[in-house]
């Protein structure tokens, strides 16, 4: 063994330090005891001093059972009592915490006790020093990693070429042999599969598993967003080929066993470039004066059923990804936007929920199974908002009657506790080259609403449907969508933050929260902090989850809530479909514990897709602004931190940074307790919605960054 491995111990040595040497030292040597002067010679303690740090980090862990004591001077490695697993999360520092499941505490790892982790693995670590806030150990093991492929760019050394990846949280660098590079070119970029990573070697090997092309354009760009994330934009073949066997025509035997709505208005509503379509609405009056209203959603399982490979894959990728410039989807578009999409004029499968209502939006009597429908209209939201706004158009009395059952219903959701956030949404008209020429800013008007809110009552209705046990058996598997109650420390952290604006309301009691953050954002929605309060608001509340367990859905102030009405781009609704039909036909439930399992792989799923098409955007964001370089925009402050102040330009809502050193006029910093950027000498101060001035100084696409700087008149 090389005594490299292990820096000599000096009596300034910190405990933890030397605590770590002996540590990866007695990792070294497992059921090996070791003598004092063993342990000393190994770790290079030759003078007396040095040996007595030995001697008390010796002690140290002994008392910590981190290693046995065999006798006076004699140790070994203890047994398993002091390792952990759990999930290890790198910071920007090279450090990292450990999350144990179970236990409160994070164990902290420095960055020299690591070894081969990176961010997100599985790990099992030995905890040699315990703290009142968290402990500190050393990873062990790999247990189970997280990924194993990266994209990055390619640089050619001498022999073997290296992998630098992007956005590098751990200065991972991967060698590739030339005979592995299979066609990658110096400067490309690429996804290498790490292939083996020996013990003693600093880094591992791997080879490339596909060429994304060159930095820079907009399809290697989006690739590697894609290939980040884990999202792989190609099906397998095997996937193909099923899909493409999927017959486009309906069977007359299969359309005799369900419940006919072509002869019913039917219609969607749904963007102006949609190719897939899974959801449509359905009217027909009763002559009771009730009417009835169907939702009917593409029958996705009639097609994908456990066990097929389109099935699996739906799986694996949980959800499609909506990227600024392509759709990635779940499902092979033979289904998507042919053989499941409801198009107009077109025969189609469905799952139905039809409800019995008047004219207050009140529920009478509801039905759940498989139909047939005949879409009579495809509207997209323009149109039905023209109408809705008192244009002449098709099914114009429908259409407006709908619309008013819709600002009943959201007004009774409101009423019950419901948050009201309406989040923009950034999206870009591009040229003919696929580069930005236009920045639109999607509102959500009255035909948006209409269509949300008979598809919250229907995903309501489902999730309470099947969450009334049967007398005589317990309450079946089930999927929903959970929206956890906010955080009281992140409401006191919210509440700072809102008096630095000059608002001030009760956040303490969590019935009334929402009642509370609604009546703020009607009374500063035409303020400037608008957006920013209402953004901080959001990132102040728990995440929506898929889970097994229901806790009820808090942002909606619904009891009982699932995902039922896109399954063409969600694997969740698809399961609930599937656990629907076997209700309604008391079929045995297929689903049992692997539910579980399938609500933490869709849930991680839907966040990296989130994460993909934030970073598309960023991206498209920088591609805009290239062409406005030295010009100068109004923008308000977005956001603050210790490296600057994030603006976002009025005009095109693109957001940049002004740099702290590059503020003028002073030598500020970042006053954490009032959250502003403070001037040192003159005290000038920068707040959260401050109206400011910048010039676009300079855009990195390929980093997403625009450096913004202040224009100080």
């Amino acid at each position: 063994m090389s005594k490299k491995r292990y820096s000599k111990p000096s009596p300034g040595k910190k405990k933890s330090g030397i605590n770590a040497i002996l540590i990866r030292l007695f990792e070294k040597h497992p059921g090996v005891e070791l003598t004092h002067q063993q342990i000393c010679s190994l770790v290079e303690a030759r003078d007396p001093m040095s040996r007595q740090v030995v001697f008390e980090g010796l002690n140290a862990l002994a008392s910590k059972n981190a290693i046995k004591r065999i006798n006076h001077f004699t140790y070994s490695l203890s047994d398993a009592s002091n390792l952990v697993e759990g999930v290890i999360q790198l910071t920007q520092r090279g450090a990292g915490f450990v999350v144990v499941e179970g236990k409160e505490k994070d164990v902290f790892i420095a960055p020299q006790n690591i070894g081969q982790a990176l961010n997100g693995d599985k790990v099992k670590v030995r905890v040699f020093k315990s703290g009142p806030s968290r402990d500190e150990g050393a990873v062990v093991e790999i247990k189970e990693r997280e990924r194993v492929q990266f994209v990055g760019t390619i640089q050619f050394g001498d022999k073997t070429a290296l992998l630098i990846p992007d956005n590098n949280r751990s200065g991972l660098e991967i060698r590739v042999a030339k005979e592995h590079l299979n066609g990658a070119r110096d400067g490309e970029k690429v996804l290498v599969k790490i292939t083996v990573w020996p013990k003693s070697a600093e880094k591992p090997f791997g080879e490339v598993v596909a060429i994304l092309g060159m930095p820079g354009s907009n399809d290697t760009e989006m690739l590697s967003i894609l290939y980040n994330q884990g999202i792989n934009p190609i099906f397998p073949d095997a996937v193909l080929e099923e899909a493409e066997r999927v017959p486009v025509e309906l069977d007359e035997n299969e359309i005799s066993t369900r419940r006919d709505f072509r002869s019913t208005l039917t219609f969607t509503i749904d963007p102006f470039d949609a190719r897939d379509f899974d959801d449509a609405i359905s009217y027909h009056e009763l002559e009771n004066g009730h009417y009835e209203l169907g939702v009917h959603i593409a029958d996705v399982s009639h097609y994908v059923r456990p066990g097929m490979a389109m099935d699996a894959e739906a799986l694996l990728r949980s959800n499609s990804v909506y990227l600024v410039d392509r759709v990635i989807p779940m499902l092979p578009e033979q289904l998507s936007n042919i053989a499941c999409s409801l198009r107009p004029h077109e025969d189609k499968y469905t799952f139905s929920a039809v409800f019995e209502m008047d004219d207050k939006g009140k529920v009478y009597k509801e039905w759940y199974g498989k139909g047939v429908i005949h879409s009579d209209r495809r509207f997209t939201y323009e149109e039905a908002q023209e109408i809705i706004e008192g244009k002449d158009g098709d099914h114009e009395v429908v259409i407006r009657k709908l619309n008013s059952v819709a600002h009943i219903l959201r007004k009774q959701r409101l009423k019950d506790g419901a948050l009201s956030i309406e989040s923009e949404e950034m999206r870009f008209r591009l040229n003919d080259v696929g580069n930005p020429s236009e920045v639109v800013i999607k509102t959500s008007k009255d035909a948006h609403k209409l269509i949300e809110e008979f598809m919250l009552l229907a995903n309501r209705k489902v999730a309470t449907f099947l969450s009334k046990p049967e007398k005589g058996r317990d309450l079946f598997p089930m999927i929903y969508r959970v929206h956890d109650s906010p955080d009281p420390g992140k409401m006191d952290v919210f509440s700072v933050f809102i008096e630095k604006f000059g608002h001030k309301i009760d956040l303490h009691d969590t019935q009334s929260i929402a009642k509370n953050l609604n009546a703020l954002f009607e009374e500063i929605r035409e303020e400037n902090e608008f957006s920013l309060v209402q953004s901080m608001a959001i990132r102040s509340m728990a995440k929506a989850s898929y889970e097994t367990e229901n806790i009820g859905h808090y942002g909606l102030a619904f009891k009982h809530y699932s995902h039922f009405t896109s399954p063409i781009r969600r694997y969740a609704d698809l399961v609930v479909h599937r656990i629907l039909q076997e209700e309604l036909t008391n079929k045995q439930h297929k689903y049992g514990g692997e539910l579980k399992a399938i609500c933490t792989r869709i849930s991680k799923n839907e966040r990296k897709a989130s994460e993909a098409e934030r970073e598309s955007t960023k991206y498209f964001q920088t591609l805009f602004v290239m062409d406005h370089l030295g010009e100068v925009f109004e923008g308000t402050i977005s956001g603050i931190a210790e490296h600057g102040m994030f603006v976002r330009m009025d005009e095109n809502h693109c957001e940049g940074m002004v740099p702290m050193s590059e503020i003028p006029g002073d030598r500020y910093y970042f006053d954490q307790d009032n959250f502003k950027i403070t001037g040192a000498r003159f005290r000038k101060a920068f707040n959260f919605g401050d109206k400011v001035r910048v010039k676009i100084a300079k855009v990195n696409p390929k980093k997403r960054q625009i450096d913004l700087e202040l224009v100080v008149d």
